[in-house]
Order: structure tokens, then C-alpha cells, then sequence
């Protein structure tokens, strides 16, 4: 049993680790793309790798991977294969992160250069 904080207990370590696993997944900034880009709706392989400007064999790979860790699915239709997300939970995370930095990104301008012009 986990320890209590603030009302909350900790999550075991076996909860921690997929946790980390699935964030592990999603610091992939392509991947991360292609979470974004379904969280929009569903796609197949070559639609997404033409929206996150992929080669569609590593697009592919990409979604095998988020695929095994069950945060896409996907269905056959005909010939081609459709993805959808897995798990909307992570695209609601998805959609926080990228959604708060793309909004401070939009307000700063002159910011997301970082270090740049400033003698440092």
C-alpha cells in the first residue's frame, strides 16, 4: 500500500512504470504528432503520414508502437487499415500539454527563440 499525501495515496510502482512508459512513448515528438492528429479522428496510415510529414514506413513503425502499448487501435476496412486513439485519457493529457504551450508560443512570439539574441 502506498503512502498518503494530501489525501491521495501513491500509485504502486507497477502503476508508476507503465505511467513512465507511456510518457516514454509520447516524447517522441512524431509520435506525439500522430496522437494529436487522431485525437482530431480517425485516420489511416498514409493520411497521417502526409499531416505529420512522415515517411510512411516510419509513420507505420510509430504506430505499431503506440498501438502495443494500447494507446491507438485500429480496425480494417477494405484494404486499408484505420486508426483511432486507444485511450482517450492520454489524449486528453496530449491535448492539454501541446494545447498550453501552443497557446504561450502564440502570445510570447519573441520568446520562442529561447536563448538567441541575448549575448548569453
Amino acid at each position: 500500500m502506498g503512502q498518503m499525501a494530501g489525501g491521495f495515496e501513491d500509485p504502486s510502482a507497477e502503476v508508476l512504470a507503465e505511467a513512465a512508459a507511456a510518457f516514454g512513448l509520447l516524447a517522441a515528438a512524431p509520435r506525439l504528432h500522430i496522437m494529436w492528429a487522431l485525437a482530431q479522428g480517425e485516420s489511416d496510415v498514409s493520411h497521417l503520414a502526409d499531416r505529420v510529414g512522415g515517411a510512411l514506413p516510419a509513420v507505420s513503425q510509430h504506430l505499431s508502437k503506440l498501438k502495443l502499448a494500447g494507446l491507438v487501435r485500429s480496425r480494417r476496412e477494405g484494404r486499408r487499415q484505420i486508426y483511432y486513439v486507444g485511450d482517450p485519457d492520454v489524449v486528453t493529457v496530449v491535448r492539454v500539454m501541446v494545447g498550453q504551450l501552443a497557446q504561450r508560443a502564440a502570445q510570447a512570439p519573441a520568446a520562442a527563440g529561447g536563448l538567441q539574441g541575448t549575448g548569453a
